[in-house]
């Protein structure tokens, strides 16, 4: 199973190079057909001059002589042929053009092919390779707790996937363009082209800066370092800005009490509540604002997360949660319980939603989510 899963990865690898490659000679041939189909525009226009030409000079034998009719003659038929050569090639380039296009379509499905496969085979080695007796334990116990692993493994999957995506569409990219740039720097270097070499480091500097700064939003993303120096605030107020300066929607962060620590694992609850629910608002919400809200008191932490978007009909949402159909608020829920809290959602069709979370403090519920992040993961 394991080099099978190897194997899928390899062949969803080749078929995104694949991708890469046929969107690259698409570009280069919907660039030839442009220029072609000018080119027989041109052509058309030169060749029906010629033609009037040559009615003109067959028409008047006293003002023009044979040489005229020929010379009208032989424009005409080069034109014609010139024509006749620019318009085969216009109709192969946009048969090539069409090909590339529906080809480009296979590979793309066939690469997302690849990604659910090997979602789907990690599921099952996840599986194979934990306690069995773990896991029968679980199924003579409830068999809603082994519904919820899966769910929870197919959710750690899904955030892998995207943390791939996110590291091969964005860094890895900038990585292999740097590479191109440092060998195209190279060749000017040998040619002695210095003023041409530093304006390419210039902006290869700038593309190193960039991919440095997409690194560390991945990696604010997967665990704030902010979270364990500054604590919650700071880190929630930082990734408010971040999401709206990403997604354009206006957002706001409020702090009702005095700003101040808490445990450790509650605080990287509540920055995971947050993210999962402002998530939900970009997935489904269709919002234009968002406001969230931290109450802080000595015994416990209350979040409120509302938006003015197409809102849902809750008793509806809620036979969905119950029958786990609706993974991120599902996820929300188990983990506001698991710290011995409760979550209430308020919404109506049209009117956007309200999300209140109200979790103790002090009541150990921290440390059993320390401990339960632990065995599950993070989504």
């Amino acid at each position: 199973m394991e080099s099978s899963k190897y194997q899928m990865f390899e062949i969803a690898e080749a078929s995104r190079f694949e991708k890469e490659s046929l969107i690259r000679e698409l570009e280069e041939i919907k660039y030839e057909t442009s220029v072609t189909i000018e080119l027989v525009d041109k052509l058309e226009k030169d060749y029906k001059r010629s033609r009037i030409r040559l009615t003109e000079v067959s028409r008047d034998f006293n003002k023009y002589r044979e040489e005229d009719i020929k010379i009208a003659y032989e424009a005409a038929i080069a034109f014609q042929l010139q024509l006749t050569i620019a318009r085969e090639k216009e109709n192969n380039l946009k048969t090539r053009r069409n090909d590339l296009q529906m080809r480009t379509k296979n590979v793309d499905k066939q690469v997302e092919r690849a990604e659910t496969i090997v979602s789907q085979m990690n599921v099952v080695l996840e599986y194979l390779s934990g306690d069995l007796n773990q896991v029968t334990r679980i199924l003579e116990s409830a068999k809603n707790r082994q519904l919820l692993g899966l769910k929870i493994i197919l959710a750690q999957e899904e955030e892998r996937k995207r943390i791939a995506r996110e590291i091969h569409d964005g860094m890895a990219q900038t990585l292999a363009n740097v590479v191109l740039r440092t060998e195209i720097a190279q060749r000017m270097l040998v040619k002695d082209d210095i003023p041409a070499v530093k304006e390419e480091l210039v902006d290869l500097k700038g593309q190193v800066r960039g991919g440095l700064e997409e690194v560390r939003k991945i990696i604010f993303n997967l665990r704030p370092m902010a979270l364990d120096d500054l604590g919650i605030v700071p880190t929630l107020r930082k990734y408010v800005q971040d999401f709206e300066e990403k997604y354009r929607i206006r957002t706001q962060f409020n702090l009702v009490g005095k700003q101040t620590r808490i445990p450790s694992g509650l605080e990287i609850a509540i920055f995971r509540l947050v993210q999962e629910a402002l998530s939900n608002v970009i997935k489904h919400a269709k919002a234009t604002f968002l406001s969230v809200e931290l109450t802080l008191e000595p015994d416990q932490v209350q979040i409120y997360v509302v938006d003015n978007g197409i809102g849902f009909d809750v008793p509806q949402t809620e036979q969905r949660i119950a029958k786990g159909n609706n993974f991120g608020l599902l996820g929300m829920r188990e983990r506001v319980e698991l710290l011995e809290g409760t979550m209430v959602l308020e919404s109506e069709k049209d009117s956007g939603t309200k999300i209140t979370m109200l979790i103790p403090i002090g009541s150990g519920a921290e440390n059993k989510e320390e401990n339960q992040n632990g065995q599950h993961g993070e989504s």
